[in-house]
């Protein structure tokens, strides 16, 4: 059995950090890329990032960039997301997935999701 489970979200204040974990079981993780994506209330489930099976490659979205940093260690079969510079407009809850871009159906497994509330 697949999991995905998603940890670290919390309340900060703008301008804050938080990291990200989610711990995969259940598949060969180094033979999977990750990706992190996020959802509003009221709104669509949208990319942040993603890293390909060896780490080497990563993709943000245009909201994101410069700010988060997407990264995995095969050998805790682990990806985080590290979040710096964090806005309101970042509030979401965050999944994390087993998959490559930035596309939804492009992504087999599913966490179950951890809360981001960023205040003003």
């Amino acid at each position: 059995q697949v999991q995905l489970v998603e940890s670290g979200g919390g309340l900060v204040q703008a301008g804050g950090s938080l990291r990200l974990s989610c711990v995969i079981s259940g598949l060969t993780f180094s033979s999977y890329g990750m990706g992190w994506f996020r959802q509003a209330p009221g709104k669509e489930r949208e990319f942040v990032a993603d890293i390909r099976w060896s780490g080497g490659v990563t993709y943000y979205a245009d909201s994101v960039k410069g700010r988060f940093t997407i990264s995995r260690d095969n050998a805790k079969y682990t990806v985080y997301l590290q979040m710096n510079s964090l806005k309101p407009e970042d509030t979401a809850v965050y999944y994390c997935a087993a998959g490559y871009g930035a596309n939804r159906d492009k992504y087999d497994y599913w966490g179950q999701g951890t809360q981001v509330t960023v205040s003003s």
